[in-house]
């Protein structure tokens, strides 16, 4: 049987887009060998970056499950070997300052944020998640979120804590931009995840020290209670506030890719939000928002973090 699908729960694709039965899973790396790829952006881009994202055109971004079109799901099983966690990072207090004009207090989340970017000439929104990592300024996201058809975005920017308007860390523009290559070459949905290098709006001090970075959870057990965070903008929500659902994970009893799903009614913009381990966003991250099933409504999928995700990222964090 063939069906549609849509990502993170936004809106409906026509009836041409259909899931295929067709195997596309990839293979995965050796284990020394990362097979994702990046792109480096140059410094005119970021400070361009910064100045493009107005208020108006943050509000105006569309929801980045817009972009995606005429994709089959793959089939196979996602690459895993032994579990690996990476330990979060704490915020450091003697950076971890809110703009003087913010209203609004920490709530504990504020390494979430929301993901804004440009691609074939619109705006896009998406959310992403603040990680621990090497350089301490690494976010997590969705594949769609940063490279769409093997084209990667422009004026990719990250705001941390975002709430109604309000920045209160600033915007922080992608220096780098890491997906898996199965992502990047056939949008494979089993690796839809890509991370972002960050720079600050002005100063030297690294995301983390600013808000903290989640650790980070790779080839672990299926069947666990997960939260995942985002910003859905599509109704009944609006995308200003942060959003969360909270289930125990199950496999794909609709199509076949090796995802995890999870009771969700988030919607479009929420592509890309972590999720966490646990109750709560103080737990390790080891999935984002990826898509959804039109004919399962309010069950969110997203990518296994096994040993090609797991890659990616690491190139990411020791950039």
């Amino acid at each position: 049987m063939r069906r549609c699908l849509h990502l993170a729960g936004g809106g409906l694709f026509a009836a041409g887009l259909v899931l295929g039965s067709a195997s596309m899973a990839s293979a995965g790396p050796d284990d020394d060998v990362w097979e994702g790829d990046s792109v480096q952006k140059p410094v005119s881009e970021q400070k361009a970056a910064q100045e493009y994202w107005t208020p108006e055109r943050m509000e105006n971004a569309k929801s980045a499950d817009n972009l995606v079109s005429d994709k089959d799901a793959p089939s196979g099983d996602v690459k895993s070997s032994d579990p690996s966690e990476v330990p979060s990072q704490k915020a450091d207090p003697a950076v971890q300052t809110r703009s003087a004009t913010s209203e609004k207090t920490a709530a504990g989340t504020d390494h979430i944020g929301k993901v804004f970017f440009t691609q074939g000439g619109s705006d896009y929104v998406c959310s992403g998640n603040a990680v621990s990592s090497g350089n301490k300024s690494t976010v997590a996201t969705a594949g769609h979120c940063a490279n769409e058809g093997g084209t990667w975005a422009t004026n990719w920017t990250f705001a941390p804590g975002y709430d109604h308007g309000d920045t209160p860390y600033g915007l922080w523009t992608a220096s780098d931009l890491y997906s898996t290559q199965q992502w990047i070459s056939s949008e494979d949905m089993n690796y839809d995840a890509a991370f972002a290098v960050v720079q600050p709006e002005s100063g030297s001090d690294t995301l983390t020290d600013a808000v903290g970075g989640s650790a980070l959870s790779f080839n672990g057990p299926r069947g666990e209670q997960e939260t995942s965070y985002g910003y859905p903008a599509a109704a009944p929500f609006d995308g200003e506030s942060l959003e969360n659902c909270q289930a125990t994970a199950t496999d794909d009893t609709v199509g076949d890719t090796d995802d995890l799903a999870i009771d969700c009614d988030m919607t479009g913009g929420s592509s890309g939000g972590p999720w966490f381990l646990g109750s709560d966003a103080s737990g390790s991250q080891n999935s984002v928002n990826s898509f959804g099933y039109t004919t399962q409504p309010n069950v969110m999928y997203g990518p296994y973090f096994g040993d090609v995700i797991k890659s990616t990222y690491d190139q990411a964090s020791k950039s």
